[in-house]
């Protein structure tokens, strides 16, 4: 039973990829046929990005010549990788089809169908931004609607758990479950849209795929340990699906995932924290992000009480670049601290 277990995790992982290496060739003629990226940059659109700083290190000429929807890759890898095991179960019915198809009520069907809707609005974001000169709306879906949207994303997640799931409490790590009754729901939706505040990491090539597969890694992990098997596959598969995205992001990027890929991974990621009851160890399993929003938090509140910045540019990544590392250097390191913290996080739940 262990070994079919780990089949069915790992088996749904490599099939994603290869179901995104796929697909892609013929993703990428459609990004490029209907030019699917900006048609203006962010600094003749954003005083915020006029910046001296801020120009030395934008890849001005990838960001008006290079597709910002690469978030389908994953999705479609997930969609598919699912479909096919499911339908596989329903033609070849057996005990061996019947384990490897996970989707499931109780563990996937929440985390995959946020993920889903919250892609579909990062999509309509992202070409909103490709498309919206008409409608003057080059930068997309206003911040506060993209944050009331995310907050009902989570409202509706709180009120899954609360009422369909039961769940109403939280592991503390070498303490125990706390209940947190009625506040479980406000909880629930500060965590999502903390999480997806950490979408601003998508700013260099292949940086935010490295650090969203990572913390998808870490959540496989303790899925496993805690013996729910078809969340950790579905951690399994949404990894296995950024891997084949990476693969053509790696320097210099065939596509960015865009709010297309980052609304919804973040958006899942929340809920999978929720699912292993592990939500506490969120920032440490998704170090960067958590870094990448704070630092934004902290450069805009330091500008606006204090009247200046403490990092050169916010996020903080692009504070990296502007002191001289290479994007490249930037984009290792932070897969690096990415691996070490959600490996970190995994240990700590195992031991808890």
């Amino acid at each position: 039973m262990t070994t079919l277990n780990a089949i069915k995790i790992l088996l749904p992982a490599i099939i994603s990829f290869l179901v995104g290496i796929a697909i892609t060739p013929t993703c990428t003629n459609i990004m490029y046929k209907y030019r699917l990226w900006r048609k203006q940059s962010r600094s003749k659109v954003n005083t915020e990005a006029m910046s001296v700083e801020f120009q030395k290190v934008h890849n001005e000429k990838g960001e008006i010549s290079t597709p910002r929807v690469g978030g389908v890759i994953v999705w479609f890898s997930i969609i598919i990788t699912i479909a096919l095991l499911y339908a596989i179960a329903l033609i070849f019915p057996n005990e061996t089809t019947d384990k490897l198809s996970f989707l499931s009520r109780n563990q996937t069907l929440l985390p995959l169908g946020a993920l889903l809707f919250a892609s579909i609005i990062g999509l309509i974001d992202d070409i909103l931004q490709i498309h919206g000169a008409d409608l003057k709306m080059t930068d997309g879906i206003s911040r506060k609607l993209r944050i009331l949207i995310v907050l009902l994303i989570g409202a509706f997640g709180a009120w899954w758990f609360y009422f369909k799931l039961q769940v109403l409490d939280i592991h503390v790590p070498f303490y125990g479950d706390i209940n947190l009754g009625l506040w479980f729901i406000p909880f629930f939706m500060a965590v999502v849209l903390g999480v997806f505040s950490g979408s601003v990491i998508d700013g260099i090539d292949g940086l935010a795929g490295g650090v969203m597969a990572a913390a998808y890694a870490g959540y496989m992990v303790i899925a496993f340990s805690q013996n729910q098997i078809d969340l950790a596959a579905f951690c399994a598969v949404v990894m296995g699906g950024i891997l084949a995205f990476l693969w053509f992001n790696i320097p210099p990027a065939r596509f960015y995932l865009g709010e297309t890929g980052m609304l919804g991974l973040t958006v899942g990621l929340a809920i999978v924290a929720f699912l292993t009851r592990e939500v506490l160890l969120l920032p440490i399993i998704a170090f960067p992000l958590f870094a990448t929003s704070i630092s934004s938090s902290i450069q805009m509140f330091s500008k606006k009480h204090f009247g200046r910045k403490v990092f050169r540019i916010a996020p903080i990544h692009h504070h990296f670049e502007a002191i001289g590392w290479p994007s490249y250097k930037v984009t290792m390191r932070y897969w690096i601290i990415a691996i070490i913290t959600a490996i970190l996080g995994a240990i700590l739940s195992i031991l808890s």
